[in-house]
């Protein structure tokens, strides 16, 4: 019984139309009550009505036909980034049908308005596409798909539900290392606002003997294939390989910051992410460290094939900490594991001088064994506040502090170079291109 019940009754719904109607009918039997020569009409109409009812609850339930709903995407979503939802609906109806499309998005994005309407011929295909962009890691529900379906007569409604609710795991950027990748891949990096380095003098890194051709290097000139040649020869060089390059990410609770929706933290896993993949096109080695109060992961450098699978899985799991970093088990930690001369990227945000001055020790001491790149963020709220125009008094004092903090983040640049520590101060936008770019400068100016 409560299977029947569920089948006739369970999906039906009533729409606008039927209350109006229904209404007009009450309306007419009010009237009746004062003016009696309106006779038997309002019964009439009752009678159209109810009959209006029946054969519109009969077109929509008592049919083989029916209206599919299906939901298409990734299998992983992309943080950060505008992820491509595809519904695809087909109308078994042989007739034209009005139809509301409502999709239950997971919770996280806080998105009321994935709701279509829309008529669809007898037989038709129709696909919709809507996008979603998350700004955390971790696991989405999504829910079903409701389709509420209307006849020609359009009095009721009747409810198709697809789908069940499954998972969808929300990982580092992995569309945003695809661009780069295929950039990398083209020798077109530069398309994706990455700029064009000169090579600064040539690698030692032999490759091969090839023919002299005009424009080539004479300091290069083999004399000894040369001579047995009976041509010009000339070494050809390549690029230093096998260079070790650690991304290294700050934890702490100076990474919660949020700025376009998405973390600091959020911000330096992707752009690790993208680096890593650069440096394994380059044929270097990438390896990852994350550390908060405590060292959290560490991944040694290497280049093999399953690498990249292995730096996305960690950064997927990485949360933010709420205490402060220690810095000291940092240096340690690279001293003890980390034994070649390698590039390290630190990524952290110091606010104050004085916070950047608390773990300067601990930079330099680091500093002395690797070549040390340190990644912080500028406050882009601040930066609009300091640029607004003045209204009142409260504005001159904003503005005033505000231009306080960026001259002190400044100051970290200039405190950082005069120890000999490299350093990117970056809007949370623009990190990831400005960490590669710094990159392909290290490695054109043969600084590791």
């Amino acid at each position: 019984m409560s299977n029947f019940f569920k089948k006739y009754f369970g999906d039906l719904y009533t729409k606008k139309r039927f209350f109006v109607l229904l209404t007009v009918c009450i309306i007419f039997f009010v009237i009746r009550f004062f003016i009696q020569w309106l006779g038997v009409l309002p019964f009439i109409f009752l009678g159209i009505f109810i009959l209006f009812v029946i054969l519109d609850y009969v077109q929509l339930f008592f049919t083989k036909a029916f209206v599919f709903a299906k939901r298409s995407h990734a299998k992983r979503m992309s943080n950060g980034d505008s992820n491509e939802i595809k519904l695809s609906i087909e109308n078994k109806y042989s007739f034209p049908i009005q139809l509301e499309v409502i999709d239950e998005v997971p919770h996280q994005f806080q998105r009321r308005d994935i709701q279509y309407h829309f008529e669809m011929k007898g037989g038709e295909s129709k696909n919709l596409m809507y996008h979603l962009r998350p700004v955390k890691r971790g696991e989405y529900d999504f829910g079903k798909i409701n389709l509420f379906v209307s006849g020609p007569i359009g009095l009721l409604n009747r409810r198709f539900q697809y789908g069940e609710s499954y998972q969808v795991p929300v990982y580092p950027s992995y569309l945003q290392l695809h661009k780069f990748q295929l950039f990398a891949i083209s020798n077109k990096l530069v398309d994706s606002g990455l700029k064009l380095i000169r090579k600064i003098g040539h690698s030692m890194e032999f490759e091969q003997i090839k023919e002299y051709v005009a424009g080539d290097d004479f300091r290069t000139m083999n004399w000894k294939a040369t001579a047995r040649k009976g041509q010009f020869m000339i070494n050809n060089f390549t690029e230093e390989k096998s260079q070790q390059v650690y991304n290294v990410i700050d934890k702490s609770r100076v990474m919660k910051m949020p700025f376009e929706g998405l973390s600091l933290l959020d911000y330096a896993i992707n752009a690790s992410l993208v680096l890593s993949n650069i440096a394994l096109l380059k044929q270097d080695r990438a390896g990852l460290v994350t550390f908060a109060e405590n060292i959290s992961s560490f991944i040694p450098a290497d280049k093999k094939g399953f690498q990249m699978q292995r730096i996305l899985e960690t950064l997927y799991r990485q949360k933010t900490r709420y205490l402060e970093s220690d810095f000291e088990k940092l240096f340690i930690l690279l001293r003890r594991r980390v034994s070649q001369r390698s590039l390290i990227i630190l990524y952290t945000n110091f606010e104050s001088i004085n916070s950047m001055r608390r773990q300067l020790p601990y930079l330099k001491k680091i500093s002395s064994y690797h070549l040390l790149l340190i990644v912080f963020f500028e406050n882009t709220e601040l930066e609009k506040l300091a640029n607004q125009k003045n209204e009142d008094i409260e504005d001159v004092y904003k503005k005033t502090l505000a231009e306080n903090f960026m001259s002190g983040k400044r100051q970290i640049v200039k405190e950082l170079s005069q120890s000999g520590i490299m350093s990117i101060l970056t809007e949370p936008e623009k990190l990831t291109v400005n960490v590669i770019n710094k990159y392909l400068e290290i490695k054109s100016r043969q600084m590791i």
